[in-house]
């Protein structure tokens, strides 16, 4: 067991491909992945209760939301996965942090058709709270959250629009910091290569090895 899970660990935090890890480890390939297939789902289990729910998220504190694509193979019964914005397959997930760029929360996946708000709506993170404090970009137009000026049509924006949104950024970087950070696991942000429908039990097999490290 120990060795099944060093090699899944060394699978997640790089993405190393199935044939390599075999040859590193002696074994054959098949070996390597019912290894993988089995340790995830556990990882998952065990670590559960180290992954911030919905309800977790303090109400008292101001936080940033953004959104990002966690890349995957392309598959023919799973259309919907492919991203205009990104022009590539995948999953998108929210994320929210505190302002000094602690990851506070991460959403289950959404297909990655799916528009930033509109996922973070079906989150359920909005519902019963006050975001007006919060930050976020102009994938969230039309919520109640601080978002940047839009550049207006045909017109040069007003210098204080464009002070303004200079701020913005400035504050609102430290949500694309979190997310660089958790995508050090390389399995969120190197395509994924194992069947979709497995896709979403390592992402939070992921999530909980990367908030356990920081609960230490």
């Amino acid at each position: 067991m120990f060795t099944s899970l060093v090699v899944t660990l060394t699978y997640l935090r790089r993405n190393r491909v199935q044939a390599e890890l075999a040859e590193t480890f002696g074994v054959s390939q098949s070996t390597i992945s019912r290894a993988i297939a089995a340790m995830i789902p556990l990882l998952g289990s065990v670590l559960a209760d180290h992954v911030p729910t919905v309800d977790d998220v303090d109400n008292q504190r101001r936080h940033i939301i953004d959104g990002t694509l966690l890349p995957c193979w392309s598959w023919v019964s799973q259309p919907g996965l492919h991203s205009r914005r990104h022009r590539r397959t995948g999953v998108n997930v929210q994320v929210a942090c505190t302002l000094d760029g602690a990851l506070a929360w991460v959403s289950r996946p959404f297909e990655g058709r799916h528009h930033d708000f509109h996922c973070l709506k079906q989150s359920g993170i909005l519902q019963g709270r006050n975001t007006t404090s919060w930050l976020a970009d102009k994938g969230y137009i039309g919520s109640d959250m601080i978002i940047p000026f839009r550049k207006p049509r045909k017109r040069e924006q007003p210098l204080w629009q464009k002070d303004y949104n200079f701020r913005h950024n400035k504050i609102r970087v430290a949500v694309e910091r979190a997310i660089a950070h958790l995508k050090t696991w390389r399995i969120l942000h190197t395509d994924y290569r194992r069947p979709y429908n497995t896709f979403a039990t390592t992402i939070t097999a992921v999530i909980g090895l990367y908030f356990y490290a920081r609960s230490e």
